[in-house]
């Protein structure tokens, strides 16, 4: 058996195929920096060149072999491929955005710098060229992806498992289009099925069979990947599935126990053919500390100014309609210290007596005073979404995490969809897989994203997943009974890929 991160789950071709895409999209960019160089060179220049022109395009050259460099460091080290979040149009975009204007403002440096003459309007539309052609790239992909997967080209995927973390792989499988697996059904003993499973009995097949027929089963339906997360230690009958599984050609990959979701990062060490996972507690240096609070500072001082000319109107409009402007809720921050928040005076998912309540709601308007606590140090910009004590008091030890950080007006969550109505584990999924890996660019690239989903949020309002998929229980070797349906694969959350 091999031991495989949650990240990281699939067949080794799986993992082979994802790392030759990630090559492909690196060269479909560097193609693509080449031709916006050529480009911007004739938008500056046209048709007519001269000794001057060609002197003047020749000092650039430089100037494109850093830029085509400096773009193959940036690659990697923010993850442009735009696997990150599964393929998530404003995560990916906000990570280019952040990328070429860090490029460009690299390269403007170096050209003050070096004391160089060189075409300010030919860096510019180079600049301008670069961005819409990354995402041209990463659309190009997705899309023959998509008919990979539309022509059957993929690794066939069973889960074994119906908890939450195989409802977790199922929907980040159905989110990485680029790793071509589907999730084509569960196996599960009988009296493992959780709520969700048992929910389903009515609109999808259930197939019951000894676990002897697993192997049978498993093949007459082409499947080449078994992912085991199974909440108990394994058994010798587990064992055996395994065996059988790998003597058919039927890869095995398994989830360790005990696994909570995103509690820290896990490295994988081999010692003399025996896996160990290493958990690895992820830590925040007082560097970046310091900087993320200076940046609220900055950035939420700024804000603040412009956000009165919204702010005070608005409450005036809610004291004469209400009597009150203002109101404070109180919230749970950082290490469970309770702190007011303050916010305009509308009721959350009330029934709004005014279509300009409703329209502060919409568009988070009501909100915008919590820039007062990010000022005070009582919030971030950037962060998990505070939540009432009530609330926090139900919280499970890894939910509990959230409030190892400072709250932010914004987080993870919030660009996907997720508000107040949603449930805390669904928000603490994506809070601590931001506080796994926090930085500066993330926090701009969340505040980007953030923009994009206050404009998108009528459209993209978020409706209940659809999870249905083909469903096997796994019986002890008692009368085997088998029915077969056809199979559905499973979608992911429409709060991360609808946006897609």
């Amino acid at each position: 058996m091999r031991l495989n991160k949650l990240n990281k789950v699939g067949s080794p071709y799986a993992m082979r195929e994802a790392a030759h895409i990630r090559r492909w999209i690196l060269v479909g960019d560097l193609v693509w920096t080449v031709f916006a160089f050529m480009a911007a060179g004739y938008f500056r220049y046209g048709n007519s060149w001269d000794e001057t022109t060609y002197y003047a395009v020749y000092a650039l050259l430089p100037f494109l072999a850093v830029s085509l460099a400096l773009w193959g460091v940036l690659f990697y080290r923010m993850k442009l491929d735009g696997f990150e979040g599964g393929w998530w149009l404003p995560s990916v975009a906000s990570g280019l955005f952040l990328a070429v204007v860090g490029q460009m403002s690299l390269l403007l440096a170096a050209a003050y710098l070096t004391r160089q003459y060189v075409s300010r309007l030919a860096l510019a539309y180079y600049g301008l060229l670069l961005f819409p052609g990354f995402l041209l790239v990463r659309h190009v992909v997705r899309r023959s992806l998509r008919g990979r997967h539309a022509c059957g080209d993929v690794c066939r995927v069973v889960i074994a498992g119906s908890g939450h973390i195989a409802r977790e792989i199922a929907s980040k499988i159905a989110n990485h289009p680029e790793m071509l697996c589907r999730v084509v059904g569960f196996l599960f003993p009988e009296d493992r099925a959780d709520d969700n499973i048992a929910a389903e009995r009515s609109s999808a097949s259930l197939h019951d069979v000894s676990t002897l027929e697993v192997t049978d089963l498993l093949s007459s339906r082409q499947v080449n990947e078994l992912i085991v997360a199974l909440p108990q230690p394994a058994t010798a009958e587990l064992v055996r599935l395994a065996t059988r599984c790998q003597q058919r050609g039927i890869g095995v990959s398994v989830v360790p126990q005990p696994y909570e979701l995103y509690l820290s990062r896990p490295r994988l060490l081999d010692l003399d053919g025996l896996p160990i996972l290493k958990l690895c507690e992820p830590s925040t240096s007082s560097v970046f500390l310091q900087a993320k609070r200076a940046v609220d500072i900055a950035v939420g001082g700024v804000l603040f100014v412009f956000s009165l000319f919204i702010i005070v109107p608005s409450a005036l409009v809610l004291r004469i309609s209400k009597g009150r402007g203002f109101q404070w809720d109180t919230r749970c921050g950082l290490n469970f210290e309770q702190f007011k928040m303050l916010r305009l005076n509308v009721e959350r998912n009330a029934f709004y007596e005014s279509r300009f309540e409703r329209l502060l709601d919409r568009f988070s308007v009501t909100e915008l005073p919590q820039l007062w606590n990010v000022l005070k140090g009582d919030m971030s910009l950037v962060g998990p979404r505070p939540e009432p004590p009530a609330r926090t008091r139900r919280y499970t030890p890894w939910e509990q995490r959230r409030l190892s950080v400072r709250p932010g007006m914004t987080g993870l969550a919030q660009v996907r969809g997720l508000r107040e109505e949603h449930s805390s584990e669904a928000k603490s999924r994506l809070d601590l897989q931001y506080l796994l890996s926090p930085s500066l660019l993330t926090d701009f690239s969340i505040l980007l994203q953030t923009i994009w989903t206050l404009a998108t949020r009528q459209a993209s309002a978020r409706r209940a997943s659809d999870t249905r998929s083909t469903v096997v229980e796994i019986r002890r070797p008692t009368t085997p009974v088998a029915h077969f349906d056809e199979e559905v694969d499973p979608r992911a959350d429409r709060a991360q890929s609808g946006a897609d």
